[in-house]
């Protein structure tokens, strides 16, 4: 695994993510919502920041682009179909896109649902995934610009990629969405065990990602849905949960 990948809490619940890349000493971050906690740590780390990788438009994920921009002169890279609200935005991504940070490639998968134009970065070499507001473990975004249909279509894509695909998501949501999971599936003895894993993390103050590609699909009760019109239906109950 070539990657670094450092975890970096801010905001009130959100996760960014500092990537190095050490053989040619590249550094990126995934999604800063906000400058000060992501500049602090690079200063610390003795880093500059070459690209800043963005999965969505909102605010909690790109608001922190034009200050980091403007402190690193570094580039941003995301989705094409949401350029127009990237702030700063330099290169715009499409499915099936290669994105090179340093020696690592990533390939851009087409994560439509959160957002419509909502993308993620996977990085195979590592076996990494960087999928913002998409998948969560054991949960999925909201659909606030999307359908059902479309984040399925999503989850298909991901649940497509290697089991031992590292999951990087954009929020620690898990505690509530392990109590929504075993409400729906409470005979799954994976899930119960799962849920025993994050209720002794979160007491803890320990964060519950990354999971993997492979205990998403064993445990994930959108990632087990069979079809759009079960996967929309769950939508609805974690909704109202």
């Amino acid at each position: 695994m070539t990657l670094e990948i450092e975890l970096l809490p801010i905001l009130s619940d959100n996760y960014c993510f500092i990537l190095r890349e050490p053989e040619q000493g590249i550094t990126g971050v995934v999604d800063p919502g906000t400058d000060g906690p992501v500049a602090t740590r690079l200063d610390e780390l003795g880093n500059g920041l070459d690209w800043i990788l963005i999965t969505h438009h909102h605010a909690d994920h790109t608001g922190g682009n034009l200050a980091l921009k403007e402190r690193f002169g570094c580039r941003i890279a995301g989705p094409a179909a949401e350029a127009a609200r990237v702030p700063g935005i330099d290169l715009e991504l499409r499915h099936g896109d290669s994105f090179r940070l340093g020696a690592e490639t990533a390939t851009i998968i087409d994560t439509p649902g959160h957002t419509r134009g909502h993308i993620s970065f996977h990085f195979p070499d590592s076996r990494a995934l960087f999928c913002g507001d998409a998948m969560f473990v054991l949960g999925c975004g909201r659909l606030f610009e999307g359908d059902a249909a479309m984040m399925f279509a999503s989850f298909a894509r991901l649940l497509a990629l290697d089991d031992e695909t590292r999951v990087y998501c954009g929020h620690e949501y898990t505690a509530s969405n392990a109590r929504f999971a075993l409400s729906v599936d409470a005979g799954n003895a994976e899930l119960q065990a799962r849920g025993r894993e994050i209720s002794e993390l979160r007491a803890k103050d320990q964060p519950t990602v990354p999971s993997t590609i492979g205990r998403e699909r064993a445990t994930n009760p959108f990632a087990r849905a069979a079809t759009a019109a079960e996967f929309g239906r769950l939508r609805k109950l974690k909704d109202q949960f």
